[in-house]
């Protein structure tokens, strides 16, 4: 299951999800192996949002994300704007169990 952004409705299984190609883009960076060292925290923010996470900030770097179900807490960057390659991967994990993958817009763009 998948939101639809526009219309803030779920998609079924097998339902064309609509996504920007620059998120489409940032998800199979994101889940890219070897993994990327230069993705920008405020491009995952923004990808949060599209797919239609609620995000709730908590003390210092931490946010709580719900999406599809799936709560997690995700650390913000403290030195730089940049994710280092343990916070890409803990974004990666957290999109995997909320079944937000590379996979899934694949198979809609088909």
């Amino acid at each position: 299951m998948a939101l639809e952004p526009e219309s803030g409705r779920v998609a079924r299984p097998g339902e064309r999800v609509t996504m920007s190609h620059k998120h489409e883009s940032l998800i199979r960076t994101l889940f890219h192996d070897p993994i990327s060292g230069n993705i920008h925290w405020r491009e995952v923010e923004s990808l949060l949002h599209h797919v239609g996470a609620n995000v709730e900030q908590l003390s210092g770097a931490r946010i709580r994300v719900t999406l599809n179900g799936v709560e997690g807490i995700l650390h913000r960057p403290h030195h730089s704007n940049t994710l280092d390659r343990s916070g890409v991967k803990h974004v990666r994990e957290y999109l995997a169990r909320a079944r937000i993958t590379p996979s899934l817009y694949e198979t809609a763009a088909s």
